[in-house]
């Protein structure tokens, strides 16, 4: 996709990290920008400042986990701005409980857990695609999607997150090998990252009652450990740029964090020797992140 002046882009998970990132950049390229969250304030926040810099820019309040929610999302960027080109099915979330899950089971995280994490990054993703793209194919013009996964996708363990990210991974490669069959003019990728510096591990503040938020499992000493690493990490603007460029190159896998590479080629190397799973130390890498890596 080459011609973006006057297009609309949509991006989920759009008041905070990667997916504001992806808004402003979308929004300096002459894009009309629906901005989606779960977050209201945040998002109005988000929606202002662009509005200041003169930005065509709407915000609706969005609950990816509903399929009726994100239609409504369509209807409301269809209503305000027409056609829609650019999808970024970017919202996502991690369970405390999980990025923390130490010698926890698989088989003993909680069903709340796997019902909020499953719902918002890999249910929110689908949704996505059966409400977005049976519109991109109609109008017929060019337009890409932007499915956000992780390198936790493409590498063993991390629990429910996971779990969701190797979803969105295999998800994302039936949709692009679908869209190619069809001769779509319409195109799609996936994003993998490492780290990257934005607040997914107080994704908590965002989690709906009903999936019994752990209060206990919110330890501010230990968040703000962590996030004082992740400001050594990749900003959301170094990646959206590296989104805007695949974009315009037609790249499938988007891997912003090179510095992986070794681990995941370690990673399918095991499986073709069938082996046992890598272990990866979650605990070095974020060391080496503070050390000035970019993991």
């Amino acid at each position: 996709m080459r011609d973006f002046d006057g297009k609309t882009a949509v991006v989920t998970g759009a008041a905070s990290g990667m997916g504001r990132a992806f808004a402003e950049r979308f929004a300096r390229e002459g894009m009309q920008v629906v901005l989606a969250d779960i977050e209201e304030e945040a998002l109005k926040a988000a929606v202002l400042e662009l509005e200041q810099q003169e930005r065509r820019v709407i915000g609706v309040v969005t609950n990816t986990m509903s399929r009726d929610s994100v239609q409504e999302l369509a209807q409301r960027a269809i209503d305000e701005f027409g056609k829609i080109h650019v999808v970024c099915n970017n919202a996502g979330v991690i369970s405390r409980r999980d990025s923390g899950q130490g010698d926890r089971g698989v088989w003993e995280i909680p069903q709340s857990d796997w019902d909020w994490v499953m719902g918002v990054n890999f249910w929110g993703v689908l949704y996505g695609l059966q409400v977005f793209v049976p519109h991109m194919l109609e109008h017929g013009e060019e337009g890409h999607i932007i499915n956000t996964a992780s390198l936790a996708g493409l590498i063993p363990g991390a629990g429910v997150y996971g779990v969701t990210k190797h979803g969105v991974l295999a998800l994302s490669e039936g949709l692009y090998r679908d869209l190619k069959n069809r001769d779509a003019k319409i195109s799609a990728s996936v994003l993998c990252p490492g780290l990257v510096n934005t607040r997914i591990f107080r994704a908590e503040r965002n989690r709906p009652d009903e999936f019994a938020r752990d209060t206990s499992a919110e330890d501010s000493a230990a968040l703000a450990g962590i996030e004082a690493v992740l400001q050594q990490a990749k900003s959301p603007a170094a990646v959206a740029e590296i989104v805007f460029e695949a974009v315009q190159n037609d790249r499938f896998y988007i891997l912003p964090h090179p510095a992986w590479d070794e681990i995941i080629r370690s990673r399918f190397e095991q499986v073709l020797a069938r082996g046992e799973p890598i272990k990866v130390d979650f605990e070095e890498l974020m060391g080496r992140l503070a050390g000035g890596e970019d993991f």
